[in-house]
C-alpha cells in the first residue's frame, strides 16, 4: 500500500470563517476510511477541495502525487451529499452517460446490480422514491474502476435497509487497491466497514487511527469514543 491522498498544512476559508485550520493528513490505497464529524465540523469542504470545487486557502493536497485537476478527475469517482443528476433521465440513459465519461465504467458491473434492485432501465429518476435514487446514484459510482472513492454521507436520509444495502454495495465493489473515504455522522451504521477513522472537529483532526487501535486503546465501540469526543 502507499499514500495516494495526502494534505500538508490544509487551510480553507470562507471570509471570516476558517473551515479547514492547517490539516496534515496521509491516506493508502486499499483502505476504507471514515471521516467522521458533526455538520460543520469541515468534511464536506475537505472532500470538496479533493474534487477541485473549492480552491485551497494555504497548504496543499495531492491525490496520487498529483494536485486536484484533469488527471486527478480521472481517477476520483465522486458522490456528493446532494442527488446531482438530471431527474429526467432513465437509468439506461446513465449507464451510457457515465460510459462515454468515464473509460473505468464498468457497465455490467453496474447492470447487475442495478437487476438485483429489480429497477427497470426506462424509469426515470424522479419517479424513484429517495432510497432508490441514493442506490442508483452510488451504483454508478461504484461501478467506476476508480483508485480513490470520495462518498460525502452516502447514508444519510434513508431507511435503515437502505443503508444496509448501501454498505454492502461499498465493501463488496471498490477495488481492491483503491482508497474509499467516507464522510458521515452516522458512525454506528458504518462502523463495521471502515478500516481507520479520521475524527475531524470544528476544521482540525483530531485523532486518525485504525478502528482496531481505538477499539483497543479506549475499550469501547468507535462509535461510542466518537460520542465521547464530540459530546456537548
Amino acid at each position: 500500500m502507499s499514500v495516494i491522498f495526502e494534505c500538508r498544512d490544509l487551510v480553507k476559508s470562507y471570509g471570516n470563517v476558517t473551515a479547514l485550520k492547517g490539516i496534515s493528513l496521509q491516506l493508502e490505497s486499499g483502505r476504507i476510511v471514515g471521516l467522521l464529524g458533526p455538520n460543520g465540523s469541515g468534511k464536506t469542504t475537505l472532500i470538496k477541495l479533493a474534487n477541485r470545487l473549492l480552491q485551497p486557502t494555504s497548504g496543499e493536497l495531492r491525490i496520487a502525487g498529483e494536485t486536484p485537476g484533469v488527471k486527478t478527475k480521472a481517477a476520483i469517482a465522486y458522490l456528493p451529499d446532494k442527488d446531482f443528476l438530471p431527474d429526467w433521465m432513465k437509468t439506461d440513459a446513465l449507464l451510457k452517460f457515465y460510459g462515454d465519461f468515464f473509460p473505468d465504467f464498468d457497465r455490467q458491473r453496474a447492470e447487475e446490480m442495478l437487476m438485483s434492485l429489480n429497477i427497470p432501465s426506462n424509469l426515470p429518476l424522479k419517479k424513484m422514491s429517495k432510497g432508490t435514487r441514493e442506490k442508483v446514484q452510488l451504483i454508478l459510482i461504484m461501478s467506476r474502476r476508480a483508485q480513490v472513492y470520495l462518498l460525502d454521507e452516502p447514508i444519510a436520509g434513508v431507511d435503515p435497509a437502505a443503508r444496509d444495502y448501501i454498505l454492502r454495495t461499498i465493501l463488496n465493489n471498490y477495488e481492491e487497491n483503491a482508497l474509499v473515504l467516507i464522510s458521515t455522522h452516522l458512525i454506528a451504521d458504518v462502523e463495521s466497514v471502515l478500516d481507520e477513522a479520521v475524527f475531524l472537529k470544528e476544521g482540525q483532526i483530531v485523532l486518525h487511527k485504525s478502528t482496531d487501535e481505538i477499539r483497543e486503546e479506549t475499550g469501547k465501540s468507535v462509535d461510542e469514543y466518537f460520542r465521547e469526543v464530540f459530546r456537548c
